[in-house]
C-alpha cells in the first residue's frame, strides 16, 4: 500500500510540475512584442508588393506538402525536399528589387515609426457618391470624346503603379476628373488611381495586356485597363478617346459598351459592403474583346 501510494505521489508531481507556469521575466515580453512588430512589418511589406500573390500560392503549396506528408506520398515529398533549396534560392532572385526597395524603407524610418501600426476602418471601400461622381464623369468625359483610364483598387494595395504617377490625394469629383483628363493638360496622359474615397496619383502608368482574344481594334487604353486587372484585383473604367464609349476592365475580362446603370451596378460590386447575397454579375462573364 505504501509503494501504491508513492508511485501515485510522484505521478503527480510530475505531472503537476508538467503543468507548471513558467516564471515570465520582463526580457521575455520585450522579446515578444519585437518579433510582433518585426512580423507584422513584413506582413505588412508582403502586402504591399508583389510578394502577396507569392505568398498565397507558397501556402497552396505547403498545404499539398502537408497532405502528402498525412498520407506518406513517397515521391511527392523527395520532389518537395529537393526543390525547397534551389526554390528559396530563386525567390531571392526574384524578389531582389523588392527586397532591396524594403531595406531602404527600412533605413529611411525613423525608430519610433516601426511602432505604429496602420489603423483601417472596416466597412465597404468608398461611398454610393464616390459611385455616382465617377459614373457621371466617365460618361460626360464619354461624350465629349474624352479618354480616360480609372483604375478602382480593392483589396491589393498598388502602390507601384502610383509611384509611377503624381501624388495627387484629393476627393474624387466628376468635375476633377474632367479636368485631369482634359486635352493638352500636364496630367491628362497614363492612368488615375482610385483608393477608397480619394484620387491618390494621376499620370500612372499600367502594364499591357498580352491577351491575343482582345480584339484588334481595341488601343493602349484598353489594353492598359485589362493588363491591370490581370496582375491585381482591382477594376478599372474606360473612356474611349475614339468612340466615347465606356468599358470596363475587371479579373482580365473585358465588358465594352456599358451604360450608366451597367456602370454603376459593376462598381457596387467591388464597393465591399455587405449584403445577403453576393453573386458573380452576369455581365462580367461576357468574353474578352466583345
Amino acid at each position: 500500500m505504501p509503494e501504491i501510494i508513492e508511485s501515485i505521489t510522484s505521478f503527480i508531481e510530475r505531472y503537476v510540475t508538467w503543468l507548471s507556469i513558467p516564471t515570465i521575466k520582463w526580457t521575455d515580453i520585450v522579446e515578444v512584442l519585437i518579433i510582433s512588430i518585426l512580423l507584422y512589418r513584413v506582413l505588412a511589406w508582403i502586402k504591399e508588393s508583389k510578394a502577396w500573390s507569392l505568398l498565397k500560392g507558397i501556402v497552396i503549396i505547403l498545404v499539398f506538402v502537408m497532405v502528402a506528408a498525412l498520407f506518406s506520398m513517397t515521391t511527392i515529398l523527395w520532389i518537395a525536399k529537393n526543390v525547397f533549396g534551389v526554390a528559396v534560392t530563386a525567390m531571392i532572385v526574384v524578389f531582389q528589387p523588392e527586397l532591396r526597395k524594403a531595406l531602404e524603407q527600412l533605413g529611411r524610418r525613423k525608430v519610433f515609426s516601426l511602432l505604429q501600426f496602420d489603423n483601417r476602418i472596416a466597412g465597404e471601400r468608398f461611398s454610393d457618391e464616390t459611385i455616382n461622381e465617377i459614373v457621371r464623369g466617365a460618361f460626360e468625359m464619354g461624350r465629349a470624346k474624352t479618354g480616360a483610364l480609372i483604375v478602382i483598387a480593392q483589396n491589393e494595395v498598388l502602390t507601384d503603379y502610383e509611384k509611377t504617377g503624381i501624388r495627387l490625394d484629393a476627393e474624387i469629383t466628376s468635375q476633377l476628373l474632367i479636368n485631369i483628363f482634359e486635352h493638352n493638360t500636364p496630367l491628362h496622359d497614363g492612368a488615375v488611381i482610385v483608393e477608397g474615397n480619394r484620387i491618390v496619383s494621376a499620370t500612372c502608368y499600367l502594364p499591357l495586356s498580352e491577351n491575343m482574344e482582345l480584339s484588334k481594334e481595341l488601343g493602349t487604353r484598353h489594353r492598359a485597363g485589362v493588363g491591370i486587372s490581370e496582375v491585381t484585383d482591382s477594376m478599372t473604367v474606360i473612356v474611349s478617346e475614339e468612340t466615347g464609349r465606356v468599358s470596363v476592365a475587371y479579373e482580365g475580362k473585358l465588358t465594352r459598351n456599358v451604360d450608366p446603370d451597367q456602370l454603376r451596378d459593376m462598381l457596387r460590386y467591388v464597393q465591399g459592403k455587405t449584403y445577403e447575397e453576393k453573386k458573380t454579375l452576369r455581365i462580367f462573364k461576357r468574353k474578352a474583346g466583345k
